[in-house]
């Protein structure tokens, strides 16, 4: 790691591709003789209207999004698609939720208010270590879609494979996950992310939707900034977008096509993993929360078992130059979110620390 950065485990804002900052950096004070930085420039000007659209298609390409599919680009970070997506894909009024975690129950939570949500299968009865059996599910007949929170950020958990919707939309928040393996869209109807964990800087949220779910007849008090029409129709700039995260994550798009894509970034992702999981399945002080089929790429909660412990081991983390590695209040302990810029050495050196103090503690 240069310039003295620290190890970031952060869960969000995240750490991001060294290349990437510099790049930025290097751009900063004139975007490619434009004489100004991209946060100073018109939403409206062909310099930004090109970045914007090579981002789209950098997107597109690393995902080979089908071409019946619309890529919007909305403020407010993926909280605000908890009440978008019910309020756009509704028809009967019937919403058929997943919850495996704290971010599919609060979408669960917000879709009440737009219609009747049936919670067809929990894994809240063991604090939330796993995904529960989807492959056949009481599907509401009348449910306008399926919604699950694909990886779990503050409980660790992944689906390894997806649910049984029995011909229903299925509706995925990658938040988490996003852009750190290959995906086939066409498994979905709908996918969003918000961008800062896996891609770029707060703020932003990425919703790529099939084209026959973008609909005029919803409910006519639906603000118009929450319509996936709205975004549709003005190339996602009905006014001024976040320009400066879809700059950002346009830079880290072309950062993961230069590197192998997303094949290429899967394959690191588990090798960072498997560093980790095999350290904690030997450990003999520190174990995972996860039932080990629905472990986490990207998210690693662990525990001691002791509050007092946990809380020393963060400390002594801290100490050593290794940063974010508190664990959520709802699970304690400690998480290491590894996202696709967390390089092996940052891994490898955080394990070899947890070792050392494992043989000094012990």
């Amino acid at each position: 790691m240069k310039y003295g950065r620290v190890y970031n485990f952060s869960a969000g804002p995240a750490i991001m591709p060294e290349p990437v900052l510099e790049e930025i950096r290097d751009e900063m004070m004139n975007y490619r003789g434009s004489g100004m930085c991209v946060m100073e420039m018109s939403h409206r000007s062909k310099v930004y209207q090109q970045i914007i659209d090579e981002a789209e298609a950098d997107l597109r390409t690393l995902m080979n999004i089908p071409d019946n599919y619309k890529v919007l680009f909305i403020q407010g970070g993926a909280t605000l698609q908890f009440s978008a997506i019910p309020m756009n894909l509704c028809k009967n009024g019937v919403f058929d939720y997943i919850v495996t975690g704290s971010w599919s129950k609060k979408a669960a939570a917000e879709a009440k208010k737009y219609g009747k949500v049936n919670v067809v299968a929990s894994s809240e009865d063991k604090n939330f270590s796993y995904i529960p059996d989807v492959s056949d599910l009481p599907i509401d007949d009348d449910a306008d879609y399926v919604y699950i929170c694909e990886n779990e950020t503050i409980y660790g958990t992944t689906y390894q494979q997806l649910p049984n919707t029995k011909g229903k939309i299925l509706v995925s928040d990658q938040s988490s996950m996003f852009l750190s393996k290959p995906c086939n869209v066409s498994d979905y109807g709908l996918i969003y992310g918000g961008v800062q964990k896996n891609v770029g800087p707060a703020g932003l949220a990425i919703v790529i939707i099939r084209e026959d779910l973008i609909r005029e007849d919803i409910d006519p008090k639906t603000p118009i900034y929450l319509r996936y029409d709205t975004y549709s129709k003005n190339g996602s700039m009905y006014n001024t977008p976040n320009c400066w995260a879809i700059y950002v994550c346009g830079k880290v798009f072309k950062y993961l096509l230069k590197n192998g894509g997303l094949e290429a970034q899967a394959k690191i992702n588990e090798a960072k993993a498997k560093v980790m999981y095999d350290f904690l399945d030997s450990s003999k002080l520190f174990y995972g929360t996860v039932e080990k089929k629905d472990r986490s790429l990207m998210n690693v909660p662990f525990i001691t078992g002791d509050k007092d412990k946990d809380a020393a081991v963060v400390a002594a983390t801290k100490a050593a130059g290794f940063e974010n590695l508190k664990g959520h209040k709802s699970v304690g302990g400690l998480r290491a979110s590894i996202y696709n810029a967390m390089p092996i050495e940052g891994v490898q050196a955080l394990v070899d620390f947890l070792k050392k103090y494992e043989a000094e503690n012990a």
